[in-house]
């Protein structure tokens, strides 16, 4: 899958324009590329279209128009698009009351080597990208996760034939949760796109 290219973000003029469209086609395409983990995780499966979005929504928020700003934001969410052999994902620790999500990120501690994905049952360790602002003896509350698959698996995942799940196996959180067929569906389109551009 292509990472996302300088020539397909729009001006923010012009994205103003679409913006209403384009988000309410990836937010529902999020829907079925979104995974709960137990009662207080969920994951998504990033891909080119899901990181196009987050660059567009960056520069329109941040109001960013110099071309080297422009290219940080490239550069950081390209780092969510999977490469050919590849699941990419972003976790979330969803607990909305201060004192218990920040008593819990201090029991969660440790786990970026955690996370999982099942394929056809054999356990693929994900991969947790190095975060700024990340303090010793806690965890943080979103995570960015590579998995690496062998050619097998990948092409288990893109004929639809593989049983896929999510597991987190962590002292104080363990939990599974079985991808549905509507989540490896979209997964299987991605490993099957050749061109990463996006129709707006």
């Amino acid at each position: 899958m292509n990472q996302v290219d300088r020539s397909e973000l729009l001006p923010l003029g012009e994205y103003e324009i679409i913006r209403e469209h384009f988000r309410r086609r990836i937010i529902d395409e999020k829907r079925h590329r979104r995974v709960a983990v137990g009662p207080c995780m969920s994951v998504v499966f990033e891909n080119h279209d899901t990181a196009l979005l987050q660059i567009q929504e960056m520069l329109r928020t941040e109001r960013i128009t110099a071309e080297a700003a422009i290219q940080h934001e490239l550069e950081t969410y390209n780092a969510l698009v999977p490469g050919p052999l590849e699941l990419k994902m972003t976790l979330f620790v969803e607990i909305p009351e201060k004192s218990e999500r920040e008593r819990m990120l201090v029991e969660l501690a440790g786990l970026e080597t955690s996370v999982f994905v099942e394929v056809d049952g054999v356990r693929v360790r994900a991969h947790g990208e190095e975060r700024d602002g990340a303090e010793a003896g806690r965890t943080t509350a979103v995570h960015y996760f590579a998995v690496a698959l062998s050619e097998e698996q990948a092409a288990r995942v893109r004929g639809r034939g593989a049983c896929l799940a999510i597991a987190i196996d962590h002292p104080h959180y363990q939990h599974r949760a079985a991808l549905s067929s509507d989540v490896v569906a979209s997964l299987a389109r991605d490993f099957c796109v050749t061109n990463g551009a996006s129709s707006w």
